[in-house]
């Protein structure tokens, strides 16, 4: 049992997390009036991967900002750095991703660093901004979520506990709000921030969506779907913990579910619905709050004008989420443990 354990987990592995937290085992490259340049050199998942997708969460200072970058190691080639995110809180530094970075090796697609051969290992050099004398940003964590877009592992057992449960996460729609037909990564993230002020008794981490949708704009992409910008903002609120990170499975967001933890998914819209073929820009994020009886998913789908609430073909979803790699927010309070994870797949 303990060998088709192990074997299972392995098969898993074509996707993993590696968490930093408070930036332990970094060093300081150079520091000056102002800024402050560190790094940390093989930080890798222990197999070949092809994508990259970097998260952290820091403190909300005034007129401070980071930049992330990272530098791609594989079989015969190393890469230059490439710009991962320019971060700051109330933009007094540049927050936005960049763009015109492709070359021989991959490219940065907004916030997914993409490779044109597999890689092993990558260099992490972030620098932190202030503007003196105030003090610099401080990271408490720092995901960078390793994808081989190749593997296929196999299919989980459900995980039937959540079966017929439902969270009672607040329904909010994108389309209340100016432009919201654009707006559904913000109003997740609402959502979500929403849900832990009911349960916390936390009334200041209720942010409306426009705050939201202010906090995470980035200009370059241009918009609000810049996937670490939206857990940034929702990791910079007091005790909360969030980061981009990609699972295999439905049953592991079963766990999330029965654990009673609300999950954004992003997914592929024509998909979710069943129409077939993913059509062009049509991604998406929902909130996942449950599942039915006979284990299909329940949604708070911002993209609804009135019924938020809406439950979607287990198998519609399947196809619709895997269009995005199985990527989802997770959101949640500091202290909360979140559910088991056999294969390294979020922070434990």
């Amino acid at each position: 049992m303990l060998i088709a354990a192990l074997a299972l987990a392995d098969a898993h592995r074509g996707v993993s997390l590696v968490a930093v937290h408070d930036l332990a085992g970094f060093h300081v490259v150079s520091e000056r009036a102002g800024e402050r340049v560190l790094e940390s050199k093989g930080v890798g998942p222990g197999f070949d991967w092809n994508e990259l997708v970097v998260s952290w969460n820091a403190e909300d200072r005034a007129r401070t900002g980071l930049v992330v970058e990272v530098r791609a190691r594989g079989e015969g080639f190393e890469s230059k750095f490439y710009t991962m995110a320019r971060w700051s809180a109330d933009r007094a530094e540049p927050r936005e991703s960049v763009k015109g970075q492709k070359d021989a090796d991959g490219d940065v697609d907004t916030d997914t660093l993409k490779l044109r051969q597999p890689g092993r290992d990558v260099d992490v050099r972030i620098t932190l901004r202030a503007e003196p004398p105030r003090a610099q940003p401080k990271i408490d964590l720092l995901t960078l979520c390793f994808a081989d877009r190749r593997a296929s592992p196999p299919p989980l057992e459900p995980f039937k506990e959540a079966w017929g449960k439902v969270i009672e996460a607040p329904r909010r729609s994108q389309m209340s709000y100016p432009g919201g037909n654009v707006l559904c990564s913000p109003t997740a993230v609402s959502m979500i921030l929403a849900h832990w002020a009911e349960v916390l008794d936390r009334p200041m981490l209720d942010r409306d969506v426009p705050e939201v949708q202010a906090g995470v704009f980035d200009p370059k992409w241009p918009g609000t779907g810049n996937w670490p910008f939206n857990t940034a903002f929702a990791g910079s609120q007091p005790g909360m913990r969030a980061y981009v990170a990609r699972l295999t499975d439905i049953a592991e967001l079963e766990a999330w579910t029965a654990a009673g933890f609300p999950v954004a998914t992003s997914v592929s819209y024509d998909l979710l619905r069943g129409k077939g073929k993913k059509g062009s820009n049509d991604g998406h994020l929902v909130v996942l709050v449950g599942f039915t009886e006979q284990g299909d998913p329940v949604f708070n789908d911002p993209g609804k004008g009135t019924e938020v609430r809406q439950t979607y073909q287990r198998a519609h979803f399947d196809a619709a989420w895997a269009s995005s790699g199985r990527t989802v927010y997770l959101i949640y309070p500091r202290y909360m443990v979140p559910p088991d994870d056999p294969f390294g797949h979020w922070v434990p």
